[in-house]
């Protein structure tokens, strides 16, 4: 199983955008594909036709039993999608609660390793969608994931809030004694506005190996496969931007090589 994050510490960049586009055109290969919504927002969930205000059992049922894990409570939170080959397990709006329901018990850093131990030889990939907040969700996430994707809109706003991720990152990284490796993709691109085209720049003249050396740029698809409940792939395979994210998927499992060890 290979385990991937995606985060910011800015919200509207295009995580949940990345996990649906890069699961999707795994799911095509014929992988075998979840993706875990770490959203309290829920739009992960919402994308694929559930609703995060309704929904009887999510992820924050992992959270419900004193960090440990009942033997077959992740597999029974799991949901199907659109896409065959491609699971859901989905957030529920209970998970804004969470920091203040946690508060004092040990050992809740670690569900989401523990769900994906379970699960391990179900799945041959998962993604992790994130909240955009320093917490017990982004700090299980980067805890469960072997490789971080970084997706950050090509403005000058969304730039500053790379900086705070990264800093993010370092500082988790040093309390779990753990080397994450990082990709930033720089999404929402557009060569007509020059803000776009300096923000690309800045970051290419900023951030040199961990950069992606392409940008994922503006698709008006990626909305309307959002409202279909679709991957952007299964609409059309061949838009700009799912070009963009079939070249991002290549490159990424080029980098990050196969992953055996379990969560």
């Amino acid at each position: 199983m290979r385990i991937w994050a995606v985060a910011n510490q800015k919200g509207g960049v295009g995580k949940t955008t990345s996990v649906v586009a890069l699961a999707g055109l795994l799911a095509e290969r014929g992988k075998r594909v979840l993706v875990v919504d770490l959203d309290p927002h829920g739009s992960l969930t919402s994308w694929f036709g559930y609703d995060p205000d309704r929904l009887a059992h999510s992820v924050f049922d992992l959270f419900q039993h004193q960090g440990k894990m009942p033997d077959g409570l992740p597999a029974q939170l799991v949901v199907e999608t659109s896409q065959p080959g491609l699971s859901l397990l989905p957030a529920s709006t209970a998970l804004a609660t969470l920091e203040r329901r946690m508060v004092g018990v040990e050992g809740m850093g670690l569900i989401v390793s523990r769900a994906l131990a379970q699960l391990w030889d179900d799945f041959d990939f998962v993604l992790l969608d994130n909240t955009p907040t320093l917490g017990v969700l982004m700090v299980n996430a980067l805890a469960a994931s072997q490789h971080l994707v970084i997706p950050v809109q090509t403005e000058f706003l969304a730039i500053k809030g790379l900086e705070r991720m990264l800093h993010t990152l370092q500082m988790v990284m040093r309390s779990q004694k753990n080397q994450l490796g990082y990709t930033i993709v720089p999404t929402m691109f557009d060569r007509r506005t020059q803000a776009s085209v300096k923000s690309l720049n800045l970051l290419r003249k900023t951030y040199t190996d961990p950069l992606w050396r392409y940008a994922i740029p503006v698709d008006t698809k990626f909305r309307d496969a959002s409202q279909g409940g679709l991957v952007p792939s299964a609409l059309d395979s061949e838009t700009h931007g799912v070009r963009a994210y079939r070249h991002l998927l290549d490159d990424l499992l080029a980098q990050t090589g196969p992953q055996d060890a379990r969560a």
